[in-house]
Order: C-alpha cells, then sequence, then structure tokens
C-alpha cells in the first residue's frame, strides 16, 4: 500500500512461502537424521526414558498418598498427559526458536538475514531434532492410560475440547518460545528465563491447580496465559471447581486465547527483528 503497510495478500503469501521453506529444512534434517537409524533410535528411546522420569516421580507421590490437592492419580495423569503432548508437538516444531541469543552473540543472525526465507522459519526448523517425538509418544500414552481410568462419558463434545485443549497448548507454548527468542534481541543472553516459562511452564501445568497458591494461579491465567493451555478447560472436563472462581465460559477460550497469542508473537517477533543491531563481523 501507498503508506507502506504490506497487503493482506502478500503477508498470506510471505506466510505460505515461510510454512513451504520451514517443511522444505525440516525435511533435509529428517533426511540426514534417519540415515544413522540406530543412533536415533537409541536417542529417541533416551528422550522417552528421561521424560518419563517426570512421571515416575508423580507415581512415587501417590504411593504415599491417594490424593493430591484432591486430585486422583488418573486425574493428575490426565494433567500430565495434555501438557506434556502440548509441550512437546511445541518443542518439536519450534523449540530450536531458543538459539535466538547466540545467534546473535556470534554473528550468524546475518547469515539467516541474507537469505529469501522468513528467519523465525530457518530458526524453528534449524537442526530439527526428530528425538523429541520421544516426549510426545511417552506423554501420549500416559494421557491414553488416564482417558481409560477416568470415569467420563466421552461425548463428542468432551471428545473435541481435548483435542482442542492440546493444539491450542502447542500453539500457546510455540508462542512462548518465539517471544522468548524475541527478547534476546534486545537482551541477547535471556535463554535461561525463556526456560523459566517454557520447561517450568509445562512442569507446572503436570500438578493440579490446587497445590499452588492463588497468586500463581492467577499469574499463570492473566499474565502468561498457560493455564489455558490444560487447566482450565481440563477442570471443566473432570467435573472441578475452578479455584479462583471464574466464569465458566473461559473453560472454551482456549483455542481464542491461543489466537491472541499469535497475533502479540507477530508483532514482538517483528519489532525485535528491527531492532537487531549486526555484531559486523
Amino acid at each position: 500500500m501507498a503508506d507502506g503497510t504490506p497487503r493482506p495478500r502478500a503477508v498470506l503469501g510471505d506466510a505460505v512461502w515461510g510454512v513451504r521453506a520451514y517443511g522444505f529444512i525440516v525435511a533435509m534434517w529428517v533426511r540426514s537424521t534417519m540415515a544413522y537409524r540406530a543412533s536415533f533410535a537409541m536417542m529417541l528411546a533416551a528422550n522417552f526414558a528421561t521424560t518419563f522420569l517426570d512421571f515416575a516421580a508423580i507415581m512415587i507421590m501417590f504411593s504415599q498418598v491417594d490424593a493430591l490437592g484432591g486430585f486422583t492419580l488418573p486425574e493428575v495423569a490426565f494433567l500430565y498427559g495434555t501438557s506434556c503432548v502440548a509441550f512437546g508437538l511445541s518443542d518439536l516444531l519450534l523449540g530450536t526458536a531458543e538459539r535466538v541469543g547466540r545467534r546473535v552473540r556470534d554473528g550468524t543472525m546475518d547469515v539467516l538475514l541474507t537469505r529469501p526465507v522468513p528467519v523465525l522459519s530457518q530458526l524453528a526448523a534449524d537442526r530439527f531434532a526428530l528425538r523429541r517425538l520421544g516426549r510426545i509418544i511417552q506423554g501420549s500414552l500416559v494421557l491414553g492410560w488416564a482417558v481409560l481410568r477416568l470415569d467420563l462419558d466421552w461425548t463428542p463434545g468432551r471428545v473435541a475440547l481435548l483435542f482442542s485443549m492440546v493444539l491450542s497448548g502447542a500453539a500457546i507454548f510455540g508462542c512462548v518460545f518465539v517471544l522468548g527468542g524475541a527478547f534476546q534481541f534486545w537482551a541477547q543472553d535471556a535463554s535461561e528465563v525463556q526456560n523459566a516459562f517454557t520447561y517450568g511452564g509445562t512442569t507446572l501445568l503436570q500438578y493440579p491447580p490446587t497445590v499452588f497458591g492463588k497468586e500463581l494461579v492467577r499469574g499463570v491465567t492473566f499474565v502468561v496465559p498457560l493455564a489455558f493451555v490444560n487447566w482450565l478447560p481440563a477442570l471443566r472436563l473432570l467435573g472441578r471447581d475452578d479455584p479462583l472462581g471464574l466464569p465458566g465460559g473461559l473453560d472454551f477460550a482456549s483455542p481464542a486465547v491461543a489466537l491472541l497469542c499469535c497475533a502479540v508473537t507477530g508483532l514482538v517477533w517483528r519489532a525485535g527483528l528491527r531492532a537487531y543491531r549486526s555484531t559486523g563481523s
């Protein structure tokens, strides 16, 4: 447009090209990984075993107690599974966005900027780690076990809410990954801060909200909306009361929150790119 604002069709075209470029780069890394199938199988098994230790800790807790914050083992397993799968999907697809700070410091960000491919597509697909499927598989198995053990009538509405919860949660976690990467354009060395909200966030969501203080629950609802990953929709599915007493309609708001997070993330990412200053190397 005359005022410099990009046309909607151009923005859509750039988005489609970014997704295609992401797919091309991912396919290259997958072919590279599968060239060493035994090594991949061992790394996948190691990733599966490492993530299973988190659930093993929960099982050890339940060997001593009958409920945790009023939630039974299948209910906590349901929270664990939904959080683990949602985070695993975002970590697989966008987890490498946390390397922005390293690229800014060593000057390799300049290389990405000179290519005719969106920077975010290159960053997210760089060194695509297929072994991260181990977390998704492990979380899916725990989630499947929890679904079978829960005494719920799985109507089409409940099934739709479950799938919506996982996909929206993956989008929200993905936004946190990208926002953390964008913040590093200014901070340059803030990966640990980002990890507190990504890896720390998924660990938080694996436990019932009733075991945490209300101030913390408010923070992950209204400041960093991680509660929409699984807490609020899961409380609806499990027939549990919301500890904050929020309107029931918010239990279904995860897709809207995910879309809002994507819009905000896009704006922040563009601002971060504009603020980038080359190292000159």
